[in-house]
């Protein structure tokens, strides 16, 4: 397996400029800060007697930071679990200048109490996990098992180290902070919606395997958004004179959260393996959106008749389907060729795969996953 290089993740804050930094518990939040801001004050709202003492008190910010030097960075960690400290930070900023980095794993405590989020005050960074220019080399049917967290990359024993993360914290502190009553019914949920990851969302149907109502099954899902274990990904919506499915679809943030929900470990060749590879690249998608292009729209395109593109990025600028094939045919480009009857111009149209080498048919590039990866990464795609 091969080892990290360097994360990738940059704060590249001006100086005086206060930020968000979210994501998923364990993607590396803590260990970047310990790293690259070890002379910055930090306050670890995981520490009980931390958790305690501003969780009663919150004015104690005030008083024991306002004479606090302003070039020195302050870091509250899990900012989430005591949301009433962003008014005291929004008051030190204001009156007397300072400069926060405040981490979460998730928004939705915040979002509930309709806590202060300081009004563009923080910038929005985010932290994902492992990813493509961060390995020295990846084996795509092990990181199927692994997952790109780091802590479960590198372990010799990553099955236990994602049971452990699933039993301790998905289904006891996200369960416990959303307030889920019926856990049984939620670790039901949690299992379906990772065999139904990147297909469409049909609540009903989870639903009905759940044994909830479709309302709560929206609920589950909202949680996991949440929390940043999830997203939604948005159906394209533009067609000249072709019927659209208009549904979205819902991924997890992880391969190895995914498959370990899922009971599965894909292998190359089986259609499990094709699902998974698909999102291995959005989850690369999602990376290079957060650390280089925080504007980038991913949407998929689908007709009420079954034709698909994976992924159309940015307003039709580049088309990607995937196939976890090493040979490509025609008959596998049909429905870019659709697409780009449909919309009319398109600047890029890919099909990412397992071949060895890139091709070049009509209007479509084939390129190799390692090579498209470079590419991205090196600012060619987009």
């Amino acid at each position: 397996m091969g080892k990290i290089i360097q994360r990738l993740f940059q704060l590249n804050l001006p100086a005086g400029k206060s930020a968000f930094l979210w994501g998923p518990r364990k993607v590396g939040k803590s260990f970047w800060i310990r790293k690259h801001l070890p002379k910055a004050t930090l306050i670890d709202l995981l520490k009980s007697e931390e958790f305690a003492d501003y969780a009663t008190r919150p004015a104690l910010l005030r008083q024991r930071f306002q004479n606090h030097s302003k070039k020195e960075l302050i870091v509250i960690d899990e900012i989430q679990k005591v949301p009433a400290l962003l008014d005291e930070v929004h008051w030190l900023i204001e009156n007397k200048g300072l400069a926060f980095l405040l981490t979460g794993s998730s928004a939705r405590k915040l979002k509930r109490s309709g806590a202060n989020l300081l009004g563009g005050r923080a910038w929005r960074r985010h932290m994902t996990p492992l990813c493509f220019p961060e390995i020295e080399k990846i084996d795509l049917e092990k990181i199927m098992v692994t997952g790109l967290l780091p802590s479960h990359y590198l372990s010799k024993h990553p099955q236990e180290e994602l049971r452990a993360y699933l039993a301790d914290y998905l289904k006891e502190e996200i369960a416990a902070e959303a307030a889920v009553q019926n856990l049984p019914a939620f670790h039901d949920f949690l299992r379906i919606a990772a065999i139904t990851s990147g297909e469409l969302l049909n609540y009903s149907n989870v639903a009905r395997e759940t044994g909830v109502s479709a309302k709560i099954v929206r609920h589950y899902f909202q949680i996991l958004e949440d929390t940043f274990l999830g997203f939604r990904v948005q159906p394209w919506r533009k067609s000249r004179d072709r019927r659209l499915i208009e549904t979205e679809k819902f991924y997890f943030f992880d391969l190895g959260v995914t498959h370990y929900l899922a009971r599965r470990a894909p292998k190359i060749s089986t259609p499990e393996f094709g699902k998974a590879f698909e999102q291995f690249i959005l989850l690369e998608l999602m990376a290079y959106r957060a650390y280089r292009q925080a504007e980038l729209e991913i949407r998929f395109w689908r007709t009420s008749t079954n034709q698909a593109v994976d992924f159309i990025l940015n307003e039709k600028e580049v088309a990607l389907e995937i196939k976890a094939s090493s040979r490509i045919h025609e008959t596998d480009l049909k429905s870019l060729k659709l697409f780009q009857e449909d919309q009319g111009k398109v600047k890029k149209s890919l099909v990412i795969s397992l071949a060895r080498k890139p091709q070049q048919l009509g209007k479509i590039s084939v390129l190799p996953w390692q090579d498209f990866l470079k590419e991205l990464w090196s600012g060619n795609i987009l």
